[in-house]
C-alpha cells in the first residue's frame, strides 16, 4: 500500500526511479492507496487529503491524471508534485497503441495552441459589465416587490429574481473555475459574493461537488460502495440515468430490493424530470446551509474533506450565507407588507423559477448522453466530449438569446475540455474544437433547447422502461 500521505519524506534524492507497468499501477485506486500518472511519471498520493482541490485527487487513483491536471491547476502546479513521485511508467502499447498516442499529443499541442493565442485570458471590461447588469437586476426586482402593491408586478418580480439567482450561478461559475483572475484566492473571493451571498449557495458545497462532475462527468461509480463516480448524476431514488445506476443502489439496500417508491419513481421518472426541476434549488440551499454550518455533507467525499480540512473560508461562509437569507426573507414578505401564505408563494415561485433556470441548462449540458463506468473510462478527450451536448439556437429561440441565458455553458463541450477558457471565448475555441472533432473521427453532440430537452425526457422513458424489465427478472411484477 502507498504511502502518500506522508510523501514529504519521500523526496527523490537522486536514486535511480522504479519502474512500472499499468497493471501495477491499476491495482492502486483507492483513496487510501492511490497511484496515478502523470506525463509517464507515476505518483503515490495515498491518503493526501490535504490537497487544495479537495477529495477529487482520488477520481483518477490508479488512472491517468494528465489531462484533467493540466485542465484544473495554474502553470507550473506540477512542480508542486516532486514529492510524491515514486517512478516512471513502462509504456505499454496494450493499454495504448500508437493511435491513441498521437490522438493524445494532439488534443495536447491544441491546448498549447489556445494557451499561446491567448484563449485563457479574460476580459476585464466584459466582467465588469456582467457584474453590473446583475446588481441591475437583483436592483430591478427589489424596487418592483418594494414600491408596488399589484400582485402581478410581485409575480414579475419573483421571475425576475428567479433569473438573477441564475445569472449568478453562471457569474460564479466563471469566477471559481478561475477564468478571470490570475490570484485564485481573489477568484475564490468573488464566488464567495455572488455565490453565498446573492444566491445562497455555498462556495465549498460547489467546488467539491462541481470539481467532482469535471473530472468524471457521466460516470457511475466502479461499485456500489465507491466514490469515484459523478456527484451530478447521483440522483437515485429520484432520477435513474442508466440501468446500472438503478442496480448499484438496489445493492446498497439492507434487502437488496427496490422498494415501491424507487419503482414508482423510477418508471415514472420521464414525467416527474421538470417537477423535480422546479424544487433543485430546495435541495441547493439545504446543502449549502449544512456545508457552511457543519450540519452534513452531501457525498462521502465532501465529508471526508470537511472532517479533514474545514471549510476554507469559514466566517465567509456562514456570514454570507446567513445575510443571504435575512435579505432573501425581506424580500420574499415585501418588507413586512405581506401575509405569511402571501409570502410562502413568492418564496416558492422564485425557488421554482430559479431551480428550472438553472437546471434546464446544465441538465441538457450532459443528461441523456453517454454513462460509463468509472474503472471503464475512455479517454479525457472522449470522455469529455462524449458525455457533454452543446446547446444551439433553434425553435425560435435565436443564438444571442442562448448564449446569453446559458452563460457560457451552450458550449459545455468546449468548456469541458478548457475549464479555465472565460466564457466570451468560447464561441472562437469552438471553431477549434470542432475541427479537431472532425479531424481526429471524434462525435460530439449538438441540439437546440426544444430538441435537447426532447433527448432527455426520451433517454429517461428508455432508462425506465429498462429498469422495468430488469426488475421483472429478478422479482414479481409492479
Amino acid at each position: 500500500m502507498g504511502k502518500g500521505g506522508d510523501a514529504g519524506v519521500k523526496t527523490n534524492s537522486g536514486a535511480k526511479l522504479q519502474k512500472y507497468t499499468w497493471t501495477e499501477v491499476k491495482k492502486h485506486a483507492q483513496p487510501a492507496d492511490a497511484w496515478m500518472v502523470y506525463n509517464n511519471k507515476v505518483y503515490d498520493v495515498s491518503n493526501w487529503h490535504g490537497h487544495p482541490g479537495g477529495a477529487v485527487i482520488f477520481t483518477h487513483a490508479g488512472d491517468d491524471m494528465t489531462d484533467i491536471f493540466a485542465a484544473f491547476h495554474a502553470a507550473g502546479s506540477h512542480n508542486m508534485m516532486k514529492k510524491f513521485l515514486i517512478g516512471d511508467l513502462i509504456p505499454d502499447f496494450e493499454h495504448k497503441d500508437q493511435h491513441q498516442r498521437d490522438f493524445e499529443k494532439a488534443y495536447r499541442d491544441l491546448r498549447s495552441k489556445l494557451v499561446m493565442m491567448g484563449m485563457f485570458k479574460s476580459n476585464v471590461g466584459f466582467y465588469i459589465y456582467k457584474q453590473i447588469s446583475q446588481i441591475s437586476m437583483w436592483a430591478a426586482s427589489m424596487a418592483m416587490m418594494y414600491y408596488s402593491e399589484n400582485p402581478l408586478v410581485h409575480i414579475a418580480s419573483a421571475m425576475l429574481m428567479g433569473l438573477f439567482f441564475q445569472q449568478c450561478g453562471w457569474l460564479a461559475h466563471d469566477f471559481l473555475h478561475h477564468q478571470v483572475f490570475k490570484n485564485r484566492r481573489h477568484g475564490d473571493y468573488a464566488g464567495l459574493f455572488w455565490g453565498n451571498l446573492m444566491q445562497g449557495f455555498s462556495v465549498q458545497w460547489w467546488k467539491n461537488k462541481h470539481n467532482g462532475h469535471h473530472a468524471v462527468p457521466n460516470l457511475h461509480n466502479s461499485s456500489a460502495v465507491a466514490t469515484d463516480g459523478d456527484p451530478d448524476i447521483d440522483t437515485m431514488p429520484l432520477l435513474a440515468w442508466s440501468v446500472t445506476q438503478a442496480q448499484q443502489y438496489r445493492e446498497l439496500q439492507a434487502d437488496g430490493k427496490d422498494s415501491p417508491f424507487v419503482k414508482f419513481m423510477i418508471k415514472n421518472q420521464h414525467i416527474f424530470y421538470f417537477p423535480i426541476l422546479l424544487l433543485a434549488r430546495l435541495s441547493w440551499l439545504n446543502e449549502s446551509f449544512k456545508t457552511s454550518f457543519g450540519l452534513g455533507a452531501a457525498s462521502e467525499n465532501a465529508a471526508i474533506e470537511l472532517k479533514l480540512k474545514g471549510l476554507q473560508y469559514p466566517i465567509a461562509e456562514k456570514s454570507f450565507i446567513t445575510m443571504h437569507h435575512i435579505w432573501m426573507f425581506a424580500y420574499a414578505c415585501g418588507f413586512g407588507r405581506f401575509s405569511f401564505l402571501y409570502s410562502a408563494a413568492l418564496y416558492l415561485l422564485v425557488t421554482a423559477s430559479s431551480g428550472f433556470y438553472l437546471a434546464i441548462v446544465f441538465g441538457l449540458g450532459h443528461n441523456g448522453m453517454a454513462t460509463y463506468n468509472a474503472d471503464k473510462r475512455p479517454d479525457f478527450w472522449k470522455l469529455q466530449v462524449t458525455t457533454t451536448r452543446n446547446i444551439t439556437g433553434g425553435h425560435g429561440l435565436p443564438q444571442f438569446f442562448v448564449d446569453w441565458f446559458c452563460g457560457g455553458l451552450q458550449y459545455q463541450v468546449d468548456h469541458h475540455l478548457f475549464p479555465g477558457i472565460p466564457r466570451h471565448n468560447l464561441r472562437k475555441t469552438h471553431e477549434f474544437v470542432e475541427s479537431f472533432c472532425k479531424e481526429w473521427d471524434v462525435q460530439y453532440h449538438e441540439a437546440d433547447m426544444y430538441d435537447g430537452t426532447i433527448e432527455v425526457l426520451e433517454c429517461l422513458q428508455t432508462v425506465g422502461h429498462e429498469f422495468v424489465i430488469d426488475f421483472v427478472k429478478d422479482g414479481p411484477t409492479m
